[in-house]
């Protein structure tokens, strides 16, 4: 497959003006939470956990948005679940977790900001926002829709990402005015995200047709690497390309299938690490706070 994809360029595999912004963002992270943080009003430098989250954060959407697996999602449905798993499920919890709490503070504590995202993060309004958007996104023809031009896909992708931060936000937030969520709520709201996410992979797993025309119509699927390839690049190739089957031993029905499955497994996993994480931080508080057993007086 890695030398079929190599007639698509460096640019349409690379990516170096994202590579670019990626880069940029961790540099501004670094000038503000490091020797510039005194500027910015900030109080303690970011322990190295959480340096480590925000850049392996920005590494995860190089990789996903910007090297081949970018490519290949729109040439395959499997990959562009991953990509899905890791841009929505991964990248916002590293994010949240890795910018520090008085960056926070003065992001999200502002005449505008802060009453918003009260709104916005209720439990019951930033699970429904999610799960909606996300399902929706995977109906065929928003989907079609969004492969369809760069403002669409961009629009559609930003815009789900932005409700992806608001409902970790609840769950993982460092500011307290948005911490109003008992660990016991908590858990049963990951618990209510996995459940209503799963009409979205269960449409794709058990299909008995391909769904989206991107990945099995030749013009949209044209249509579709015109997002990610030079247009001087994909107008010499369109006679030496026949069609996704050329890059993938599976059929667009069992990508497809393969995909569901991808997404479903890998929110699993998600979900299960964080829920697990705050079982047992709320199980270990509690048990601090059970009396030890007296002493026995005569031994």
């Amino acid at each position: 497959m890695w030398l079929e994809l190599q007639i698509f360029g460096f640019r349409a595999l690379w990516s170096p003006y994202f590579l670019l912004f990626v880069l940029g963002l961790a540099l501004v992270y670094f000038l503000i939470t490091g020797p510039y943080r005194q500027k910015f009003g900030g109080g303690d430098k970011p322990s190295k956990k959480q340096q480590s989250m925000f850049y392996i954060a920005l590494f995860l959407l190089y990789a996903v948005k910007g090297s081949p697996i970018d490519l290949l999602t729109h040439i395959m449905l499997t990959t562009h679940m991953m990509q899905m798993a890791i841009y929505y499920l991964v990248f916002p919890i590293l994010i949240i977790k890795g910018i520090p709490k008085w960056l926070w503070e003065k992001a999200v504590l502002r005449p505008v900001i802060k009453p918003a995202l009260l709104f916005l993060s209720k439990p019951l309004i930033s699970i429904l926002l999610f799960n909606t958007l996300f399902s929706l996104y995977h109906l065929p023809d928003i989907f079609n829709f969004a492969k369809s031009s760069q403002i669409a896909h961009s629009s559609i992708s930003v815009t789900i990402l932005i409700a992806a931060f608001i409902v970790w936000w609840p769950v993982l937030t460092p500011v307290k005015e948005f911490n109003r969520m008992p660990p016991l709520g908590k858990i049963f709201y990951i618990f209510a995200n996995g459940v209503l996410i799963t009409p979205a992979c269960v449409l794709i797993i058990f299909a008995d047709v391909p769904l989206y025309a991107t990945y099995s119509q030749d013009g949209a699927w044209m249509q579709a690497l015109a997002l990610c390839v030079p247009n001087d690049v994909l107008q010499g190739l369109t006679y030496a390309i026949s069609g996704p089957e050329m890059f993938s031993p599976m059929t667009t029905l069992e990508d497809q299938q393969l995909g569901g499955i991808i997404m479903k497994i890998s929110q699993e996993i998600t979900y299960g690490v964080i829920l697990a994480r705050i079982f047992f931080g709320w199980f270990n508080r509690e048990s601090l706070r059970i009396d030890p057993l007296p002493e026995n007086e005569y031994s």
